[in-house]
């Protein structure tokens, strides 16, 4: 499990959300063809206005009651934790008998975790047709805010010494 920086800077594709470890994971999965140790979603940060953002997890087959979505600290965590029956259910139990040729759709548990900045709340998060959308604003108050001063002209008299 790895901590993510949450970025709202211009390098968003940089730094934002970086995983080197589980790129180097699937890396050395696709050459060895074992599977990946870990097994994160993908997923989209947009901004959607000037201090709004949308975090777009794909979650396909996944059920509101087995994600978890945590904010403490400055950290966001998302988690996904299959339920027993919901695995017998669509026959993952019993995968050995199921006849699969090929199975490409991760059903395995997750974990993501964000450093976010620390004026960013969550206002919400919705489930529909397999994505997890979690709504960020960011509340920079006025006295944190930059502000640009004002340069006079012909400014204040400098005492000269004779």
């Amino acid at each position: 499990m790895s901590l993510q920086p949450f970025s709202v800077l211009p390098s968003l594709a940089d730094s934002v959300f970086s995983d080197r470890f589980s790129r180097i994971d699937k890396l050395f999965s696709q050459l060895t063809g074992d599977s990946p140790v870990t097994s994160v979603p993908a997923y989209d940060l947009q901004r959607v206005e000037d201090n709004h953002y949308a975090l777009t997890i794909s979650t396909p087959g996944w059920k509101e009651h087995e994600l978890e979505i945590e904010l403490r600290g400055g950290r966001l965590s998302i988690a996904g934790h299959r339920e027993k029956a919901s695995q017998e259910a669509t026959g993952e139990a019993r995968e050995e008998n199921g006849g699969w040729i090929h199975r490409g759709i991760a059903r395995h548990d997750f974990q993501l975790n964000f450093s976010i900045p620390e004026h960013m709340k969550v206002t919400g998060a919705s489930l529909a047709e397999g994505l997890l959308r979690i709504d960020l604003i960011q509340e920079i108050p006025e006295s944190e805010k930059p502000r640009r001063i004002p340069i006079a002209i012909g400014g204040p008299r400098t005492l000269e010494h004779h």
